[in-house]
């Protein structure tokens, strides 16, 4: 089976390889970098999840796999200030995209100002921590969880929930 993740980014990659191995499907995972065709930084759950699933279905068919995955990163806002948000999709032939949503964690207000003035959540986070490339690694939500939570843990619970609700669909 060829799985493919439609993001060359490393912790995406990461937590769909290991929901692949958890679920014990076996097979192939490559990534491949597909557009999100939504804004560089999606500032809705909605905007989140389209992205998902575009790139769900946009790997899915230039990889030429079986089962296409997006998973995308964004904030929301809330009568609480920003939270930061990520949305999954899976993607197969013929059948309807499968989506979940993950974690929330409330980004400080000096960091969501950044980001309501049109700034990128990636290079904001690296100007925060004076390093580079957190969005590969902890990510924001490795940051703000004080480690706890890292970006490809974030997101291997929502890869979990899509092979899931994929093995379920296909296992009647």
């Amino acid at each position: 089976m060829k799985i493919a993740i439609g993001s060359s980014n490393p912790a995406k990659r990461l937590a769909v390889e290991k929901a692949v191995q958890t679920a014990h499907l076996g097979g192939e995972v490559i990534a491949l970098s597909v557009p999100s065709g939504v804004r560089e930084q999606p500032f809705s759950d909605t905007e989140t999840k389209q992205g998902a699933i575009n790139r769900a279905k946009a790997v899915l068919e230039k990889a030429e796999a079986h089962i296409g995955i997006g998973l995308e990163g964004g904030v929301m806002e809330t009568e609480d200030g920003l939270y930061l948000c990520n949305w999954g999709a899976l993607a197969v032939k013929e059948q309807p995209v499968i989506t979940a949503g993950g974690a929330r964690i409330l980004l400080p207000e000096e960091v969501a100002e950044q980001l309501r003035s049109g700034q990128e959540l990636g290079p904001v986070m690296d100007q925060f921590t004076h390093k580079k490339g957190i969005r590969q690694h902890e990510g924001a939500v490795g940051v703000f969880s004080n480690g706890l939570v890292t970006r490809d843990e974030m997101f291997l619970h929502v890869a979990k929930l899509l092979l899931g609700q994929f093995l379920r669909n296909n296992d009647k």
